[in-house]
C-alpha cells in the first residue's frame, strides 16, 4: 500500500501584519485630495474654522464608515461584488441581487483608477524633470511653467509616463497583497511622513512662512455658521477617507480575523488626518513665504503655482524634488488600491489567477487612460460625484440594513479590545448612511463636494 502524503492547504493572500493592512489602507487614503485640495479649503475656510467641523466629520467617517467598509470585506472574505452577494442572500433574497448591485462600486473603482492613472503619469514625469533639473532651468517664467503643465496635460501628451507609472502600479500588484500591496506601502509611508515633515520644518524656518502658520491658526467663529462650510469639510473627510464600498472592502477582505477593525479604522483616520495637516503645513507657508494667496487648487496648485514658489525660495530645487517624490508615493500608494479592487473582483468573481487578472486590467487600464488625457476633469468629476459617493451608500446599506445589527455587530467586533454597542449600529445605520446619500445629493447640486 502506497502511503499518500496530504499537501498543506497553501495560506490564502492577504496582509502578514496589523501595521501593514494599516499603512496600506493609509496609502489608500493618502492622496491628491489631501496634498491639492485639503490646503486650499483649509486657506480659503478660514484656517482653524475649518479644521473644526473637518475634525468631527473625520472621527464620524472613520468610526462609522471606515469600520463598516473593513468589517463587511473581512466578514465575507469578499470585494463588493461577492460581500453584496452575501448580504442579499442571507436577507433570503438569492445572492444573484446583491452581485448585480455590487458591480456599481466595482466600476466606480475602475474608472477613477484609470482616471488617477493620468495623474500619477503626470506625476511620474515631474519627478523625472525635478531629478534632471529641467523644472527649475524654468525660474519663475510662468508661461513656461504653465505651458510644461498644459502640454503634458493634453490629449495624448503623457503616453510615455503614463505607461511607466503604470508599469510600476502593476507590478507592485502582481507581486501579491502581501508580497507587493504591503511592502511597498511599508516603504513608501514612512518615507512619505518624514520627508513631509522635514519639508514643512525646513518651510516653516523661511522668512514670512510664520504668516501662513498663523493663518492656519485663525478661528472666525461667524464662519462656522455657514452651512457650505460644514458641506466641504464633511466631503474632504469623506472622500479623503476613501469610503466608496470598493477599496476598503477589498483590503478589508485580506484581514485576519484576530485583528480589531474599530482600532485600525481610527487609526487609519489619525494617519490620513496627520498627512493632510503636514500637507497643510507645508503649503500654506510656502504660499506665504512669496507673498502669494493660496486660490487655486488641484493640479494647477502641484504642476504650476508651487513649482513658481519653490523655484523662489532657497533650496527650491531640493524641496521640489522631495515634494513630487512625496507627491509620486502618495499618488501611487493610492492607484495600487483602485485597482486591487477590479483585480480581486476578476480572481474572485472568475476564478483568474493573480497574474493574469493584473495583466487583464493592466491593459485596460493603459489603453484607456491615453485615451482620455484630453477629458481627465471631466472623467473624474462624474465618477467622483455620482460613483463613489453611490458605493459608499450601498456597502452601508447592505451592511447595516440588509445583514442586520447581529451580523453587523459580530463582524465589526471580532477582534475587537472594545467591543462596538447598539449605539455604533444605529449611528451607522441612519447617519452613516445619511452621510452617504448626502454627499451624492450635494455632490450633484455644488458640482462636487471633496
Amino acid at each position: 500500500m502506497v502511503e499518500t502524503k496530504v499537501q498543506p492547504k497553501k495560506k490564502a493572500d492577504g496582509f502578514d501584519s496589523r501595521i501593514g493592512f494599516i499603512l496600506a489602507c493609509v496609502g489608500s487614503a493618502v492622496g491628491m485630495g489631501n496634498l491639492w485640495r485639503f490646503p486650499v479649503l483649509v486657506s480659503a475656510w478660514g484656517g482653524m474654522t475649518f479644521l473644526i467641523p473637518y475634525f468631527i466629520f473625520v472621527i464620524i467617517v472613520a468610526r462609522l464608515g471606515v469600520t463598516e467598509e473593513i468589517a463587511l470585506g473581512r466578514s465575507t472574505g469578499k470585494g463588493p461584488i461577492g460581500a453584496f452577494g452575501k448580504a442579499t442572500e442571507h436577507a433570503g433574497k438569492g445572492s444573484r441581487l446583491g452581485e448585480n448591485i455590487g458591480v456599481i462600486p466595482c466600476i466606480g473603482s475602475l474608472a477613477l483608477a484609470i482616471g488617477y492613472s493620468c495623474v500619477v503619469g503626470w506625476i511620474f514625469k515631474y519627478v523625472y524633470l525635478a531629478f534632471t533639473g529641467q523644472l527649475f532651468a524654468m525660474g519663475t517664467d510662468m508661461e513656461q511653467i504653465g505651458g510644461m503643465f498644459g502640454g503634458t496635460a493634453s490629449a495624448f501628451g503623457n503616453n510615455l509616463w503614463i505607461v511607466i507609472a503604470l508599469a510600476v502600479n502593476f507590478a507592485i500588484m502582481a507581486l501579491g497583497v502581501a508580497g507587493g500591496i504591503e511592502k511597498a506601502n511599508k516603504i513608501m509611508m514612512p518615507l512619505l511622513f518624514v520627508m513631509l515633515i522635514g519639508l514643512a520644518v525646513y518651510v516653516g524656518v523661511q522668512p514670512g512662512a510664520s504668516d501662513g502658520f498663523r493663518y492656519i491658526f485663525t478661528v472666525n467663529p461667524a464662519g462656522l455658521a455657514d452651512p457650505k462650510l460644514w458641506i466641504f469639510a464633511f466631503g474632504q473627510a469623506f472622500f479623503s477617507l476613501s469610503i466608496a464600498g470598493n477599496g476598503t472592502v477589498i483590503y478589508g477582505s485580506y484581514l485576519g480575523k484576530h485583528e480589531d477593525v474599530p482600532a485600525s479604522a481610527i487609526n487609519i483616520g489619525i494617519f490620513d488626518t496627520v498627512a493632510a495637516l503636514l500637507a497643510a503645513f507645508l503649503i500654506i507657508p510656502a504660499m506665504a513665504t512669496c507673498g502669494e494667496e493660496l486660490s487655486a487648487g488641484g493640479p494647477g496648485l502641484m504642476f504650476i503655482y508651487l513649482l513658481n514658489v519653490m523655484n523662489r525660495m532657497p533650496g527650491g530645487m531640493i524641496v521640489g524634488i522631495v515634494f513630487y517624490v512625496c507627491v509620486m508615493f502618495a499618488g501611487l500608494s493610492s492607484l495600487v488600491n483602485l485597482y486591487e479592487a477590479p483585480v480581486a473582483t476578476l480572481q474572485q468573481q472568475f476564478g483568474m489567477k493573480r497574474l493574469t487578472a493584473v495583466g487583464t486590467i493592466a491593459a485596460v487600464g493603459i489603453g484607456v487612460s491615453i485615451m482620455i488625457q484630453g477629458i481627465v476633469s471631466e472623467w473624474m468629476d462624474a465618477v467622483s460625484i455620482y460613483i463613489c459617493p453611490l458605493g459608499a451608500l450601498l456597502a452601508g446599506v447592505m451592511f447595516f440594513w440588509v445583514f442586520g445589527k447581529k451580523y453587523a455587530l459580530e463582524a465589526a467586533n471580532e477582534g475587537a479590545a472594545k467591543p462596538l454597542g447598539d449605539t455604533w449600529y444605529i449611528a451607522g445605520k441612519y447617519l452613516l448612511c445619511g452621510l452617504a446619500l448626502t454627499a451624492l445629493i450635494a455632490g450633484a447640486i455644488l458640482g462636487g463636494i471633496g
